[in-house]
């Protein structure tokens, strides 16, 4: 497959994505690539450790193939989208589980998709100017991919913050919020890559590390605090639009980007995953969400908006004050048979 090398090297298994022209996205294809290989290599014992990396340098992966998703939107059958979505979620599950370490390289942009690819192994690395966003509200969906459950974690109210307005994180910020673990010099990649697969020791990786630089949202975090912790979509809106400050000024100008029917469900999943850091638990409840978003949600029409007419104007479903939380209840319900297994 052209998108994707898989191989075994030395004492690595490894995976590369090849789609740079594509700022990597993922397709169907790779994730079932990618899941495939990590079945096997979980008992080969010639596999010490999965060392996981992408070429060209705008983009470790910029997300899920969303074009893939519009067409088969406007086809009127989803039953494609969701079989993309289940296998996804299952694979994303198999990295996080993984028995053995799982060394990720992100460089450039790492956002959606890309994080659940990137972000669920024992050992995340940046560059000093890699950056990482969870953008989904801005298209119709949702933090997906397990992501939710990083931000659920997340200090303080970061995870709603992040989740709501797709910020994006510098290397500093993403180590804070929980989707990171290291930066090293981007020039230092590729002889660490050489050890790892010689050796299969990841025990190298903390001598290069670097210091984080510290980023803007801790800065901000007293701030995020003060105004993300409203139990409702509503209730934050309204405690920013009650402070006159540039920043409830400039958070609301990015929330009125945004779909109000996801951001809306990303607070109540937040909430729901507060407590549980089981990641099956976690893309359960994800699933919910995206199984019924080609039929139910604004994500066709955030997608037209963003990537298809690229006129950054969606006509979203609701607006941020008269959104029904019955609304929120619906795409979050159980699915019954339908329900994600592993």
């Amino acid at each position: 497959m052209s998108d994707i090398s898989i191989r075994k090297e030395g004492k690595a298994g490894r995976i590369t994505l090849t789609r740079p022209e594509a700022l990597n996205a993922l397709s169907y294809d790779m994730c079932l690539a990618i899941d495939a290989a990590l079945i096997k290599w979980a008992d080969d014992d010639d596999v010490a450790l999965i060392l996981i990396d992408a070429e060209g340098d705008r983009a470790f992966c910029a997300g899920g193939d969303i074009r893939e998703i519009y067409e088969i939107g406007l086809s009127g059958d989803h039953t494609r989208a969701q079989e993309f979505w289940r296998d996804e979620y299952r694979m994303n599950a198999r990295l996080f589980e993984f028995p053995k370490p799982v060394v990720s390289f992100m460089q450039g942009f790492t956002m959606g998709g890309g994080v659940g690819v990137g972000c669920h192994g024992s050992h995340r690395i940046m560059a000093r100017s890699s950056r990482m966003a969870m953008p989904e509200c801005g298209i119709g969906l949702v933090p997906d991919v397990g992501g939710s459950m990083i931000l659920a974690h997340a200090p303080g109210r970061l995870g709603e913050y992040i989740g709501m307005t797709g910020a994006r994180l510098a290397p500093g910020d993403a180590i804070h919020a929980g989707f990171a673990d290291y930066v090293i010099r981007q020039a230092e990649w590729d002889a660490l890559k050489a050890d790892l697969i010689r050796t299969g020791d990841p025990s190298h990786i903390d001598e290069a590390a670097i210091p984080p630089i510290p980023g803007n949202l801790s800065a901000m975090q007293p701030m995020i605090d003060a105004h993300f912790g409203g139990g409702s979509l509503g209730e934050i809106v309204a405690s920013l639009r009650a402070e006159d400050s540039q920043f409830a000024e400039n958070t609301l100008e990015l929330l009125g980007r945004n779909s109000p029917l996801s951001m809306a469900c990303t607070v109540e999943m937040l909430h729901r995953m507060s407590d549980t850091r089981d990641v099956r638990t976690t893309l359960e409840l994800e699933y919910r969400f995206v199984y019924r978003a080609l039929e139910h949600s604004d994500l066709v029409e955030g997608i037209r908006a963003a990537v298809i007419d690229k006129d950054r104007n969606p006509n979203w479903e609701y607006d941020m004050e008269n959104l029904p939380q019955e609304a929120v209840e619906h795409m979050l319900a159980p699915l019954g048979d339908k329900k994600l297994t592993f």
